[in-house]
């Protein structure tokens, strides 16, 4: 008897269902022995406080064109994982129980960053893991692409199309804030895809006149509306020399809700300029995933199946120069997939005239 726990952690994305689904498929269709699968619900807690079912064919029909995930997931931040919980239990000692308890032979995560991290742990611990890449920020490192990117850059993508016909028809600046606190794949590829002529990322620190200074240069060339996509991450020259405590203090006396208003108000009072903010949120993690997500998230759950089946345990599977590949955790968690400044993507956008304000 094969023995499977799987869970969803962090925040949820397109193709979570697609990504579990090919890995129920791939195990079930080659497996030599019988096999159980056990769902953890809402991500490391389920698996923490023994909350589970055991799933049939029946909880993976109809799950290729499902947003979010149907285990449900939470975030218990790796920072944590060593402290007791509110009754004073050993997270990690909670884990490893439920795990020998249900004498799985492996444990399937699919998660991002933080995730990865706790996975490596109890990889680490002598679990059998195995993980796939999920998320919207397409920041893990070990893999070109992440499952939920795709969908949400064409989420992000759409909101700034939609803005175009309002900016034009008002002359004004739209500011759309994208996804992305560490690190900008997505506001640079839904900035570029959408048209958008100001890219402000974190990993490029802006100087608010540089800014100014493109919207005043279209002005001159009478364009009557400027787009900028913001990452909400993104983060100025002055406020990028302060220490990580004095930004945090800056920011928690911020009057500003994100830095999207603060970028905002600078603008309108230098130029007089109407600014406007839209900020599409969480719909950027929502909905159905696009066709890219649910091929790519079925692919990779077919290669983690592999791996089970070959008992080849402690990777995640990514993908690297347009192949599936399998990456030890160790290498993976704690490390984050950020832009180079110097990247040709960036360089190609500045050659098309995008300003990224520094």
């Amino acid at each position: 008897m094969l023995r499977i726990g799987m869970l969803t952690s962090g925040g949820d994305c397109q193709a979570l269902n697609a990504a579990m689904r090919g890995v129920y498929k791939s195990i079930m269709e080659n497996a030599k022995e019988p096999v159980e699968f056990y769902g953890f619900l809402d991500g490391y807690k389920g698996l923490m406080y023994s909350r589970f079912r055991l799933l049939t064919a029946g909880d993976f029909k109809g799950l290729m064109t499902q947003g979010g995930t149907f285990l449900g997931t939470s975030r218990v931040p790796f920072k944590t994982i060593h402290e007791p919980d509110e009754e004073g239990h050993d997270k990690v000692a909670m884990m490893k129980q439920t795990y020998y308890k249900l004498q799985l032979d492996c444990l399937v995560m699919l998660g991002g960053n933080g995730s990865h991290k706790t996975a490596n742990l109890l990889s680490e611990e002598g679990l059998n893991v195995v993980t796939l890449p999920k998320t919207i920020d397409n920041d893990l490192w070990g893999t070109d692409m992440t499952f939920g990117f795709q969908t949400a850059v064409d989420i992000a993508t759409r909101a700034i199309d939609e803005i175009h016909t309002t900016a034009f028809s008002h002359g004004r600046v739209f500011i759309i804030e994208v996804m992305g606190h560490k690190v900008g794949w997505l506001p640079l590829n839904a900035g570029m895809a959408g048209g958008a002529d100001i890219i402000l990322l974190p990993e490029i620190p802006y100087d608010i006149n540089k800014v100014i200074e493109c919207i005043e240069e279209r002005d001159a060339r009478g364009d009557r509306f400027s787009i900028i996509a913001v990452a909400e991450g993104a983060i100025s020259k002055k406020d990028a020399k302060l220490s990580k405590k004095e930004y945090k203090k800056k920011l928690a006396k911020s009057e500003f809700p994100s830095v999207s208003y603060e970028i905002a108000a600078e603008i309108q009072k230098a130029t007089g300029r109407e600014v406007r903010v839209t900020v599409p949120g969480h719909t950027q993690r929502g909905g159905q995933p696009c066709p890219y997500d649910r091929v790519f998230a079925s692919r990779l759950g077919a290669e983690a199946g592999k791996l089970i089946l070959k008992k080849q345990y402690g990777f995640m599977v990514g993908y690297k120069n347009r192949e599936m590949v399998k990456v030890p955790l160790k290498e993976v968690a704690g490390r984050l997939k950020t832009i180079d400044p110097n990247a040709e993507i960036i360089k190609e956008a500045k050659m098309l005239g995008i300003c990224f304000g520094d």
